[in-house]
């Protein structure tokens, strides 16, 4: 298996998946601009998304995968298949559970996320309807990772990345065909979410099949598998749970905050996600299940030559990524965002939101690399323990930054907490002697500031030329954006190039 071949087709998918995204906030951003009507859908597809990263994706794999991998490579497939259910059989009695729990204490959980509703009560209720309406997709998009993961250790990376895809097509489909079915129309949001989530769990279930893991569920709690699970997915949830607390106190810090504070957030948050997702998360999703196996197996020299390589290859996109995201905040912003009810005001703020989050895209990407070494050894208690430090880091900050920075200021704090983290992941590693920085690295490392202030001068003089970003067409506004970032893109390879670092060359073979 050819990594860097593996990447760019998860990467690609991945890209479909965030073009639809913004397809589908566009749409949101020009039926109902920052409104109470978004405020009140954002905060409640909150709740079940960050429930869902709490409890499946990351968190579920990191616990999970190990397990499974150790099995697949030492056990028959009966113990797998066993193992398998047993997960299944739990997932489903615990989720239906939590998912009922959670829409008959519907307002009591939106008032603990945004305590600013309580004094608007139309928008309280709004919100308490939408959850109710939503909170069935953390059962099912938690049901999909846990096939998700089944099929990344299969080696089959571009089924799962595909998966988000059928959520952002709902959500189009609903917005365009069916919102005047609905009063209030935002309604059509929260079904989109839950017939997006049933489409993301079925569509997996025939490459189950092919690979021979479709299972049954079943109630088996004495299984050892399931056991080891257990034990593992309480501190890595704990863990996780640190970032999703931190989000929370950001969304009531900013419910607190002017009206459509929310909203600029959350559109800011959707952009910097766009490069995190694409390189971070597309990149720590194949290198987890690789370096896990070569872990089970010993190969600890292959182990360290992985992370090494997933390292080198996270600063070469996140760099110049960060840097064009900050100079083209505005300008993205605009073309993505300004039409119908999304006013020039809107995009000032969530300009402010955009830039300082880029100050911390490089450490979003990099965390992500270097926590998957830790969970690849099941050594989930170091990145917890960071995480929970950076919370209390995040928080201390929050009131600090947005005195002066008002709600751009949570934006900061989240990126200084990401850089701590990343310092803190990086030093333990490089305590144990699994990641290095020599006189080689720091080569590595002017070669690509070299590159990228190169690519920072070829930006400042194409966009010299550009005429004002709000003129023109949809797709000519687009156009020019992407031809922006190609100009720029190129230029930054060709140095990389020149200086030797040649991006093919990062081809990486497993057997």
């Amino acid at each position: 298996m050819n990594l860097l071949k593996s990447l760019i087709s998860v990467s690609f998918m991945t890209l479909i998946s965030r073009i639809l995204g913004f397809i589908r906030d566009l749409l949101i951003a020009s039926t109902f601009g920052a409104s109470i009507f978004t405020d009140a859908f954002f905060i409640s597809f909150k709740i079940p998304n960050l429930l869902r990263r709490i409890f499946s994706d990351g968190t579920f794999s990191q616990a999970f995968i190990p397990i499974l991998m150790e099995y697949k490579t030492r056990k028959n497939e009966k113990y797998v298949k066993d193992f398998l259910s047993s997960i299944f059989g739990f997932m489903i009695f615990f989720l239906f559970i939590l998912t009922i729990l959670g829409m008959f204490f519907s307002r009591f959980l939106i008032l603990i996320n945004a305590p600013g509703f309580s004094e608007l009560p139309k928008k309280l209720e709004l919100s308490e309807n939408l959850l109710i309406i939503m909170f069935p997709y953390i059962l099912l998009i938690s049901l999909s990772s846990f096939f998700s993961s089944i099929l990344n250790s299969w080696n089959y990376f571009s089924i799962p990345a595909l998966s988000p895809i059928f959520l952002n097509i709902s959500m189009i489909i609903f917005s365009i065909f069916f919102s005047s079915f609905f009063n209030p129309s935002i309604f059509s949001l929260g079904w989109a979410v839950v017939i997006g989530g049933l489409v993301q769990l079925f569509y997996q279930l025939p490459f189950l099949y092919k690979i021979n893991m479709l299972v049954l569920p079943k109630i088996s709690y004495h299984n050892i598998g399931l056991s080891r699970f257990l034990k593992k997915i309480g501190p890595a949830i704990l863990g996780t749970s640190a970032s999703q607390i931190s989000l929370i106190m950001n969304t009531i810090f900013s419910s607190l905050l002017h009206s459509g504070s929310i909203s600029w957030i959350y559109y800011a948050d959707r952009l910097i996600e766009f490069p995190v997702g694409i390189f971070g998360t597309s990149l720590s999703t194949i290198l987890f299940t690789s370096l896990t196996k070569r872990y089970k197996n010993g190969i600890k020299l292959e182990y360290k030559k992985l992370l090494d390589w997933g390292f080198r290859i996270g600063l070469i996109v996140s760099l110049p990524s960060a840097i064009i995201l900050f100079v083209l905040a505005k300008p993205i912003v605009v073309v993505l965002f300004q039409y119908g009810k999304f006013t020039e005001f809107d995009v000032l703020m969530t300009k402010e939101v955009l830039e300082l989050y880029s100050f911390g895209l490089i450490a979003f990407i990099l965390t992500k690399i270097l926590a998957s070494a830790f969970y690849a050894c099941e050594e989930i208690s170091i990145p917890m323990q960071i995480s929970l430090l950076t919370l209390l880091l995040t928080q201390v900050m929050n009131p600090i930054f947005i005195f002066y920075f008002k709600h751009a200021g949570l934006a900061l704090s989240v990126s200084i907490s990401s850089w701590i983290n990343f310092l803190f992941l990086y030093w333990k590693l490089y305590q144990r002697k699994i990641i290095f920085f020599k006189y080689r690295e720091l080569i590595f490392v002017i070669r690509l500031i070299l590159s990228t202030l190169v690519m920072l001068f070829i930006l400042f003089f194409v966009l010299y030329f550009m005429p004002l970003w709000n003129i023109g067409s949809f797709v000519n506004k687009v156009i020019r954006l992407l031809f922006v970032c190609f100009i720029s893109g190129i230029g930054y390879l060709i140095t990389l190039n020149f200086l030797g670092i040649r991006f093919m060359s990062f081809s990486y073979k497993l057997s």
